[in-house]
């Protein structure tokens, strides 16, 4: 009887330690990216050799087995290199803080720069999802490529849009937060840390941050970020610090606990203006929602006004649907581009059949846009190109607005008139 205790004990403490190494194993230095394994690895060797000590006279086949596994376990631990390749690996099947979602269509290059930049987190509790849209050009082997430096799961679905394509990442994720990201941003290293000491300051259910310019940018997309950032463009309603509305996240750089997420149902199946129809639910829900100021990613955006163009339209014509769907979050700020569009037309028609004097609000206009991004870019040449970014910023969104609002009232009228008839 004493014989069968003493195995009973001496395999409840090998397996008890077995565990804590297992966990070590995930246990990452914040400052520098390796494990704190060495001292702990060194106090279990003390109480290992106790194990055995105890368990020298037994002879239970299951009991050497165990112990053997523990040290077995114990070596591995001590090799820092492949401590690295396993932690990866159980990291894929443990709970963790952050998982980042990233759905993709197309674009292999903006992931390969992306994942590139989140090997370099000075934070390492987090995984990667990327989520393959139906692309014909995959990323698959990008992905592969950082096998042994993330803990990167790549899946591969029919075209369904980004919301859907979100959602089937955030279903098989493992973090305790969503990091929801577009593949065309790069994070700076210290990227997660700041989110981790945001949240640990003030925790929240949902959090975003903005978005800058890297200096590697083309100066067109250094204009059209200036165009999308500004507070004589948007407000400043993307995150700036002076803005005209409360701040929405974007799902461009958002957060947001995983629970939350899923008790809302996640993204609606939106081509457009989903990030602001989850966002919106949000508030509604009574959740709590922070903007990281600091926490901000370099977004590269398009690279050509056209295509910048049809982008910012089919915001314009989301605004729109979304007004229908949630008539009260509804803003004054939200009506500025279509005003703009308008008010500029007027204007060059007061012009022509006129007094040229009335273009003077539009060469002021170009004058303060000028001024502002060239002491924001330090650079003429995007301070000039950002004087057109901005104007097609504002008449894409503009028009786009217009565009949808007119449907919407001709579809309102139609069915009325069918009646009478």
């Amino acid at each position: 009887m004493t014989l069968k205790r003493q195995a009973s004990g001496a395999q409840a403490v090998i397996h008890r330690l077995t565990i804590t190494v297992g966990q070590k194993l995930t246990e990452m230095s914040a400052a520098n990216g390796t494990f704190h394994l060495v001292a702990n690895v060194e106090r279990t060797n003390q109480k290992a050799e106790k194990v055995a000590q105890l368990d020298e006279p037994l002879t239970g086949k299951n009991l050497r087995e165990k112990r053997y596994e523990f040290f077995h376990f114990r070596n591995k631990a001590i090799d820092s290199a492949k401590v690295r390749k396993e932690s990866l690996s159980l990291q894929k099947f443990r709970e963790m803080l952050f998982s980042v979602i990233i759905p993709v269509y197309n674009r292999p290059q903006e992931v390969d720069e992306l994942l590139e930049s989140l090997c370099h987190q000075t934070f390492k509790d987090f995984e990667v999802v990327v989520v393959e849209d139906g692309s014909t050009e995959k990323c698959d082997t990008v992905c592969q490529k950082y096998d042994n430096h993330l803990p990167v799961n790549y899946y591969f679905k029919s075209n369904s849009g980004p919301g859907p394509s979100r959602n089937y990442g955030a279903e098989r994720s493992q973090g305790e937060y969503l990091i929801i990201l577009d593949s065309d941003v790069i994070v700076p290293e210290n990227y997660l840390e700041i989110i981790q000491q945001e949240l640990d300051r003030e925790p929240c259910d949902a959090f975003g941050g903005p978005d800058r310019a890297h200096t590697s940018f083309t100066p067109i997309q250094k204009a059209i970020n200036y165009a999308m950032t500004s507070f004589f463009t948007t407000g400043g309603i993307r995150g700036g610090k002076k803005k005209m509305d409360k701040f929405y996240p974007r799902s461009f750089n958002m957060g947001i606990k995983k629970s939350v997420y899923e008790a809302l149902g996640g993204f609606a199946p939106m081509r457009y203006g989903e990030d602001i129809d989850l966002s919106t639910r949000i508030f509604q829900g009574g959740y709590t929602c922070r903007l990281f100021p600091e926490a901000f990613v370099y977004h590269k955006r398009r690279v050509k006004f056209s295509s910048f163009f049809r982008q910012v339209k089919h915001s314009g014509e989301a605004r729109v649907e979304l007004k229908k769907k949630y008539p009260e979050t509804f803003k004054l700020v939200h009506l500025l581009p279509a005003a703009f569009v308008v008010g500029n037309l007027l204007l060059i028609l007061l012009a022509i059949f006129g007094s040229r004097l009335w273009l003077l609000p539009i060469l002021l206009y170009i004058v303060m846009v000028f001024i502002d991004s060239l002491i924001k870019n330090k650079s003429l040449k995007v301070a000039f190109l950002s004087v057109p970014a901005a104007y097609v910023q504002l008449f894409g969104y503009g028009t786009g607005f217009l565009k949808a609002a007119w449907h919407d009232i001709l579809g309102k009228k139609q069915p009325r008139q069918r009646e009478k008839l």
